[in-house]
């Protein structure tokens, strides 16, 4: 028998028990359409997680203190008082594959304007953190180092923080009062930032920039900064970075606990593992159906093979072999389940897309993923029919021809 014949025949054999067939092919469809919808999902959110981290900036290093551990009589204690001004400066000179290097602080206060008032988070930073954390100006203009230089009263709002506290009026050249505490202080609004949206753990539509120097002198009355955002001079420089900055902090702490780098590479890698474990998992999971559905097939088959006794003792009886036996019930059983893995294909990027639209998640519908599915659908398939196929290539002729 060629295996032309051997389609055909197959073909035949399931249009004449549509019903069974669709019944055995169901569970390959929802073993295919859940492997499809959830590989789909995950790829479409490890893709948003990883952009937002991208978003961070460009080739980024955070820095930032950590409490030192305490040993007998020694008590543990912060490193913060490290975190200045003048280190950050020194910094960037001292570490060559670092091509910047920006302080920055936090703090909070509410904002007045017009007899509206909106609290915010306040971030003091220098002119170079628009090129650290890829972030544009909409309108007006940016942090100058004049201000910095000056303690400037000026203010950058985020576009979410503008629009909500200015509606349809242009905020550039407004005074915004600035209350923390029980002091107030008037800043004109200089600048309003493009937007950028949630990235990670923090807002940057949300947020108000300020000079570093009129925060830590004029609010905080400080000379500690937060955290350093740094940027290596390239993707292929930041493992070299990352280790000229561990030195740097090392010689002035006397020790590496006290101060914690993460680098934009070792954050993506960290996602991006964490991402394809959940994959695996979820996709083994999915995977179970599929095996279900193949136990069903293989069901299926050997009572196909019962029913058909007198046809096989026919053939075999009119010369077929054994090995055209082996191809017929092989190719049905793949038959079902490629049918089955071709409409769960289907299904399950229509779940996922389903999903996206209605639900606000991201999916990414891969090729590779898609492929995957449907070779292993197959793949169950041929192990499905095999151990049918071989019962029915046993069969003696005489006694197939003599069953009832």
């Amino acid at each position: 028998m060629s295996l032309g014949e051997a389609v055909r025949s197959a073909l035949w054999s399931l249009r004449s028990n549509k019903l069974r067939s669709f019944l055995s092919m169901l569970g390959i469809i929802i073993g295919v359409a859940a492997v499809v919808g959830i590989v789909s999902i995950g790829l479409g959110a490890q893709g948003q997680v990883l952009d937002m981290v991208s978003a961070l900036g460009s080739n980024l290093i955070m820095i930032s203190p950590a409490p030192t551990l305490g040993r007998g009589a020694r008590v543990s204690s912060d490193a913060v008082d490290v975190f200045t001004m003048d280190m950050a400066q020194h910094l960037q000179e001292m570490a060559p594959s670092l091509s910047l290097v920006v302080p920055q602080v936090q703090s909070s206060g509410l904002l007045l304007y017009a007899g509206a008032n909106l609290r915010s988070t306040l971030v003091g930073t220098t002119p170079q953190y628009t090129q650290v954390a890829n972030y544009e100006v909409a309108s007006g203009r940016f942090i100058h180092p004049l201000d910095v230089e000056q303690r400037t009263p000026v203010l950058v709002l985020g576009s979410r923080l503008a629009e909500r506290l200015f509606g349809e009026v242009d905020p550039v050249g407004k005074v915004v009062r600035l209350v923390v505490g029980e002091r107030r202080y008037d800043l004109v609004v200089v600048g309003v930032m493009a937007p950028k949206g949630q990235v990670v753990f923090g807002n940057y539509d949300n947020q108000a920039y300020v000079p570093i120097t009129f925060v830590l002198e004029r609010l905080l009355r400080t000379n500690r900064v937060g955290t350093l955002m740094a940027q290596a001079l390239s993707a292929e420089a930041a493992p070299q970075a990352v280790r000229e900055a561990e030195f740097f902090l090392y010689s002035r702490l006397g020790t590496t606990d006290g101060f914690s780098i993460t680098s934009q590479d070792e954050m993506l890698e960290t996602i991006g593992d964490v991402a394809f474990t959940l994959q695996l998992m979820l996709g083994a999971i999915g995977g179970i159906s599929l095996v279900v559905g193949g136990i069903g097939v293989m069901n299926i088959m050997l009572v196909s093979v019962s029913e058909r006794t007198r046809e096989i003792g026919t053939r075999k009886a009119l010369g077929a072999k054994r090995r055209d036996l082996l191809l017929q019930f092989l190719v049905e059983s793949l038959a079902l389940t490629t049918s089955g893995g071709a409409l769960g294909l289907g299904f399950g990027a229509a779940v996922a897309q389903a999903v996206s639209k209605y639900g606000g998640w991201p999916a990414s519908i891969e090729a590779s993923a898609l492929a995957v599915a449907f070779a292993f659908s197959a793949l169950v398939g041929l192990v499905a029919g095999v151990y049918p196929a071989l019962r029915a290539a046993k069969l003696d002729p005489v006694t197939a021809l003599s069953f009832e």
